[in-house]
């Protein structure tokens, strides 16, 4: 593959794992305004696809913002792991959704569900971007992110509602030159330069200072999305890399990408017998690990 030919994205679901979907549909749809579009449980081509065949039958839930379905949660009902906290290990951390006005949202979310792990700040690097982050009803980690204004360099989706699609995830890893190796050489996506940002949730984790700066990436991706890379401390944990379960928290990221790229990434391509989101309109599916051992899952389009 050619490098700079970047293929991936956009992102079209991030797969939460939760204890209890009545608690996270109560949570997503009166303090974010998602709209379920599906009670499906997971298929078993669904458990065959992600490597766990005993996941067939679980109960999940797919939800959408208010303004489209070109993106949806996927949340699947597994009891909770015992300890679990995001940003202790590798893999998937967080998903960043892009919201219309995050301030007013902070002040309706202290009466709800969701733990606000860090308020409103402006970004260290770039006062434009004002965000916050909370904790969900499985230990996921979401930011809810405003552009005050255009931002030169971050061609960022608009928030065509109060809270909108997922336009970032977050990966953390050992390496930030192995992540951001990985998507290079997998998928055709630019590496950029390494920033030096606050990262909160994990600088508390590790029982850092709020204001201690992280090495990060952001890799741009199809469709005005993004993958943010962080390089983690030497004494977070690794992901198994063999499991008959779904990871904690963020469990895996579905993007849309193209036929060659299950080739690429050393797995196989699979025949795709579903229709509904966030499958419609494709042609196939794959599911891969990156170079965090993150899952990520592959749906081809034309």
């Amino acid at each position: 593959m050619s490098p700079g030919a970047n293929r991936l994205g956009p992102i079209a679901c991030v797969t939460v794992r939760t204890p209890s979907l009545a608690a996270t549909e109560a949570a997503y749809g009166e303090f974010l305004h998602y709209r379920v579009v599906s009670r499906s449980p997971v298929s078993r081509f669904q458990a065959e696809l992600w490597g766990v065949p005993g996941l067939a039958g679980t109960p999940a839930l797919l939800m959408a913002p208010a303004a489209a379905t070109d993106f949806v949660f996927r949340f699947v009902e597994i009891p909770a792991e015992p300890g679990y906290r995001a940003f202790r290990r590798h893999g998937w951390h967080a998903a960043e959704l892009i919201v219309d006005r995050v301030d007013p949202l902070a002040k309706l979310l202290r009466a709800s569900p969701f733990e606000i792990v860090s308020p409103p700040l402006d970004l260290s690097f770039c006062p434009d971007i004002r965000a916050m982050q909370i904790r969900g009803p499985g230990g996921e980690i979401l930011y809810l992110t405003e552009f005050k204004q255009p931002v030169p360099g971050l061609d960022s989706p608009p928030a065509r509602c109060a809270v909108d699609r997922t336009f970032i995830v977050i990966v953390g890893g050992s390496s930030l030159d192995a992540m951001q190796g990985y998507f290079s050489t997998t998928f055709g996506v630019p590496t950029t330069p390494a920033m030096e940002s606050r990262v909160q949730t994990m600088a508390l984790e590790f029982g850092l200072s709020r204001e201690h700066r992280f090495r990060i990436a952001a890799l741009p991706l199809v469709g005005r999305c993004y993958i943010e890379a962080d390089e983690m401390p030497p004494q977070a944990q690794s992901l198994p890399t063999a499991t008959q379960e779904l990871p904690s928290g963020i469990a895996m990221v579905s993007f849309f990408a193209k036929a060659t790229d299950a080739q690429q990434a050393g797995t196989s391509l699979f025949s795709l017998p579903e229709v509904a989101p966030p499958y419609a309109g494709a042609s196939g599916v794959a599911c891969v690990r990156g170079a965090a051992g993150e899952w990520l899952e592959l749906i081809i389009r034309p």
